[in-house]
């Protein structure tokens, strides 16, 4: 975490992935960011991956440094808190974070009424308002198509959910670019924009539609190979696997020299007539390249040739699952100043990740776990909507709101 965002207020109403991820940025940079949630917990308050004591892991890894507050939306009551919370005032308050927009209550044009300088950043499935998620996303902009072994049938999905992970930066910069605006103008505004466009632009951006549109060939899988240039991986003698990548001239001159096999490129080059010094040429000829230097691992053991890849430069990395990666890479752990072991209530103790950005006028400070559902309702009820304590307590008394506190109180 670091403070460069102190005294920023902006309040959250969302699921699922980009919107709890930009929130959680947010609070990570010092911002104050306040999530409401039902009283029976968000729609993802459960979401595997799980701890073992049945508590969601996804869900406290997308709401670190939050506060909480629990709320009936159901009833007029809860609504019009939720409305005094986004819309309360101060200077560096007044912004809201949402995927889950509803007319005619929670929508910029009723919430502005309120406040006419409001920031809303919203996030739609696509354009046309429908939902959709990355999973629904990737498969119908062809991206599994091209994933996958190359004489895999099927498409592939990923287990990484790209749209939604850009998505949620693209919200942390669309809420501080109208904030900026704001400053200088002195206007809210409302900022929308859809995960299917996110998608759909950054495939522009990768070259991916114009591809598609002026080359008659379509793009097919290639399994590990890095596209377009070269890179593969390869089993050593140890059954380890290997990624060793030749993208730019000097990775892959580094890579025929470490691996003693510049004659057998020289040759190669000579018998096709092919310039291994272009990339493209390297990806077109990636069987032929791969076959001379699959021998050279399959005979090595990885500790046999990592200190020497190192050491000068190579572009690798051994193939690891998350647990390997875990307990055998140092920067997944507290020796990386990014991550700070946490002892986080009904998870566990493991290292938890805090902002990844070094700011050089401000010091990293420690992430902050995930709050208990409505942890923070008496405090945003008191401070930020400016209740008494009768009037909170009424509240709490007709299950308007809920707290942990008042919950064990209740249950006593």
């Amino acid at each position: 975490m670091t403070k460069i965002l102190d005294g920023m207020r902006v309040v959250e109403g969302s699921a699922f992935v980009a919107v709890p991820l930009a929130g959680m940025q947010l609070a990570q940079m010092g911002a104050e960011v306040i999530r409401f949630d039902r009283i029976e917990g968000g729609l993802d308050s459960e979401r595997w991956p799980l701890a073992p004591s049945g508590r969601s892991l996804f869900w406290a890894g997308l709401n670190k440094g939050k506060k909480s507050i629990a709320v009936d939306m159901r009833s007029t009551e809860g609504q019009e808190l939720v409305t005094r919370i986004v819309t309360a005032p101060g200077p560096d308050a007044g912004m809201f974070l949402t995927n889950l927009r509803v007319r005619g209550w929670m929508d910029y044009e009723t919430l502005s009424q309120y406040r006419r300088d409001l920031i809303m950043v919203t996030l739609m499935g696509d354009r046309h308002g429908r939902p959709q998620v990355d999973y629904t996303v990737n498969p119908a902009l062809g991206i599994p198509d091209m994933t996958g072994p190359e004489d895999h049938d099927a498409p592939v999905a990923s287990a990484l959910p790209a749209w939604d992970l850009i998505a949620g930066n693209m919200v942390v910069s669309a809420l501080l670019a109208a904030e900026r605006h704001r400053l200088r103008h002195g206007n809210g505004q409302e900022v929308e924009f859809a995960l299917k466009d996110v998608a759909a632009a950054t495939m522009g951006h990768l070259g991916m539609i114009g591809d598609a549109v002026l080359n008659e060939a379509q793009r097919g899988k290639a399994g590990n190979a890095l596209y377009g240039a070269y890179g593969q991986d390869f089993v050593c003698a140890c059954g380890q696997r290997v990624m060793a990548i030749g993208l730019t001239a000097r990775q892959w001159a580094g890579l025929v020299k470490v691996t003693e096999t510049g004659a057998q490129m020289d040759a190669l080059a000579q018998r096709t007539g092919r310039d291994l010094g272009d990339e493209g040429v390297r990806w077109e000829m990636r069987h032929e390249i791969t076959a001379i230097l699959a021998p050279w691992f399959a005979a090595r053991r990885v500790e046999e040739f990592a200190k020497e890849f190192d050491k000068r430069g190579i572009t690798w990395s051994i193939f690891r699952s998350i647990k390997s990666a875990v307990q055998d890479d140092p920067d997944l752990s507290a020796e990386n100043p990014m991550f700070s072991m946490l002892d986080q209530p009904g998870l566990g103790r493991f290292p938890v990740p805090g902002c990844p950005a070094q700011f050089s006028d401000h010091a990293r400070t420690k992430p902050a776990p995930a709050p208990e559902l409505g942890q923070h309702t008496e405090e945003i009820l008191g401070d930020v909507v400016r209740l008494s304590d009768t009037e909170i307590a009424q509240l709490f008394d007709n299950g308007v709101v809920q707290s942990p506190r008042y919950a064990a109180r209740s249950a006593a």
